[in-house]
């Protein structure tokens, strides 16, 4: 596939007409789909992202009746446009049908592979594979956003500011006003898997939160390919129900007052993204 950077003008359906000798076969069950030119198995392109391919699909019907067949594809992230949808294919000859393959604007690096579909009035379709390669530096970038503490969970957010696809790893720790290790938990995998743009919302519980104390809490998180990022934030745990002159619409328990937010960041961080694909459910 030859490659642009701006959109490709898209060509007439251009229909020749086969050898006389061509086989004869029904239209419902003769007409067929192939990639037009050298006689590939299948299409191949590579482009950076926001690059826009161009090839040309056949459709073949060596059969003594016209067939009609409509042109659709499907596979994420290999968006096709076809010249025509629909394509009427008189009897022994051959449409081919130009399309285009536009690469996603930040579509991080690797394979994307897709397929076109032809199909019949009959029901009948044929498929024809497509692949395709992004090409462009794998950078591997992960920040930690929004920490806060409410009662006993920890909540945050987890962006991916790079063109690969992380499995992020979470470690949490948190520290009482004198000192103490409250909370240290080991790097875990979590069970997200953040695509390139990307923002996930999760938590963390922490049943056994200090009743009085005022908290450091701080979370880092990392991921293949050298991604890392650290966040913090402060909380007061105060058991306002033993406090003199509390109102009485506050219950004994434990509430919590975020009192300060920081930030403490590894490399540089890209501006907020306009993509937000919400999950929720780490768990323990």
């Amino acid at each position: 596939m030859p490659s642009a950077q701006t959109a490709a003008r898209v060509l007439g359906v251009t229909v020749l007409t086969l050898f006389a000798t061509a086989p004869r076969a029904s239209a419902a069950t003769g007409w067929s789909l192939a990639p037009a030119g050298d006689g590939r198995p299948s299409f191949y392109a590579e482009g950076a992202p926001g690059a826009v391919l161009q090839d040309t699909v056949s459709v073949t019907n060596p059969g003594g009746h016209p067939v009609t067949v409509r042109l659709t594809s499907i596979g994420t992230g290999v968006p096709v446009t076809f010249a025509e949808p629909a394509v009427r294919v008189p009897a022994r000859t051959r449409a081919d049908v130009p399309f285009t393959v536009t690469v996603p604007t930040g579509a991080a690096p690797g394979d994307r592979s897709g397929t076109l579909v032809a199909k019949d009035a009959d029901g009948r379709t044929a498929t024809v594979r497509v692949r395709l390669r992004v090409g462009g530096p794998a950078l591997s970038a992960l920040t930690v956003e929004h920490v806060a503490v409410h009662g006993d969970r920890i909540t945050y957010e987890l962006v991916n500011r790079g063109t690969t696809v992380l499995v992020p790893k979470l470690a949490v720790h948190a520290e009482g006003v004198f000192g103490r290790d409250l909370l240290d938990r080991a790097p875990r995998t979590l069970p997200v898997r953040l695509a390139p743009g990307s923002r996930t919302a999760l938590s963390e519980p922490w049943p056994g939160h200090p009743a009085l104390d005022a908290v450091d809490v701080r979370l880092t998180a990392t991921a293949a390919g050298g991604a890392q990022d650290t966040a913090s934030t402060r909380a007061r745990f105060v058991p306002w129900g033993a406090v003199a002159g509390t109102a009485g619409t506050l219950t004994a328990g434990a509430a919590v007052t975020v009192v300060r937010l920081s930030r403490r960041r590894a490399g540089n961080a890209a501006e907020p993204l306009s993509t937000k694909a919400e999950l929720t459910g780490a768990v323990r």
